[in-house]
């Protein structure tokens, strides 16, 4: 059977204080189920210049509390916290202070990092992808144990814990709903024997935003990217996890053939595989409407995620899926 639709927009930056807490009480008025960040710190210059990512103002931990405050029923999350940048006991219990602040309302994302230029412009040694991945595995098992509350006894080849009980203990039990994202087989496959939440992503090995992460996440290469989700969950012998994906490019239009061409000619693919792409919700809102109904029975996708600048255009997709 499957899972109904639930949306969340993804935002990284406000023109004021108030403009964020108005943001994420519109996101909430709208209907979608969560407000997410990403885990990024470069300001502007060239080495964000270099990584061709955007901009990502607010750091993610206070703007996931204000947010919280803001609201009162919409979940709060990262897509997603990168193991390497902060100590992880003291990621988790920041996390669980905003799970208990916000009465059980974090989604708790974690990925083993990937935007090379970041690393090095921040003075963060970047390990190959086999020991990020091995790192992020270590990580997500140790978090569910501070969650718990109970004693911490943790002891691995990338953290050693020890001596003391998470404080406070999450609201939500066993712990906060875990993502994990990224977009190449064996962290998907991680993924798939360990998250909640699967946040599909690019496979960004090449460590810098460009056409090749676009061109790795088409209808055919999700397809495969499920399938290692599902072998994952098969061999831990447990339940499927929630599928999530962003419509990094979502362009509510009635010209959607335009859009299709000038995104193609950018990324490399013709304007069917880009019309057809997961990460792309391009037309009006009933073939939209339609095209995701038509993707979750293809790929088990009930979770989508849009940028901040097209949550009021697609918002009557919102009204209309959300729950069925």
């Amino acid at each position: 059977m499957a899972r109904p639709f639930r949306f969340a927009v993804q935002s990284f930056n406000a023109d004021s204080p108030q403009a964020w807490r108005d943001r994420a009480k519109r996101v909430e008025d709208l209907g979608y189920s969560a407000l997410h960040l990403a885990d990024h710190y470069l300001g502007p210059g060239p080495a964000l210049e270099a990584t061709r990512h955007p901009l990502q103002s607010l750091a993610s931990i206070p703007a996931m509390t204000v947010a919280a405050e803001a609201t009162s029923t919409l979940r709060i999350g990262c897509r997603v916290f990168c193991v390497d940048y902060r100590p992880l006991a003291v990621l988790a219990k920041e996390a669980a202070t905003i799970d208990w602040f916000s009465e059980g309302r974090l989604e708790f994302g974690l990925g083993a990092g990937w935007l090379a230029g970041e690393y090095e412009a921040l003075g963060i040694p970047m390990d190959g992808a086999a020991v990020r991945i091995a790192r992020l595995d270590e990580a997500i098992r140790a978090v569910k144990a501070i969650f718990s509350g109970d004693p911490v006894e943790f002891e691995g080849d990338h953290f050693h814990l020890t001596g003391f009980s998470g404080a406070p203990a999450s609201v939500q039990r066993p712990h906060p709903p875990i993502m994990i994202g990224g977009g190449a087989q064996k962290v998907l496959t991680l993924a798939g024997r360990e998250a909640d939440i699967v946040s599909l992503n690019f496979d960004n090995s090449s460590g810098k935003i460009g056409p090749a992460g676009v061109q790795s996440s088409t209808a055919d290469k999700v397809l495969a990217k499920v399938g290692w989700v599902h072998e994952g969950a098969a061999a831990a012998g447990r339940p499927e996890p929630e599928l999530e994906i962003a419509g990094y490019f979502t362009i509510v239009t009635d010209d959607p053939g335009q859009v299709a061409t000038g995104f193609g000619q950018m990324f490399g693919l013709e304007p069917g595989e880009i019309l057809d792409h997961p990460n792309c919700l391009i037309g009006p809102i009933d073939a939209i409407t339609d095209r995701l109904v038509e993707r979750r029975e293809r790929f088990g996708i009930s979770y989508v995620t849009v940028n901040d600048s097209a949550m009021d255009a697609f918002a009557p997709v919102v009204d209309r899926l959300t729950g069925t």
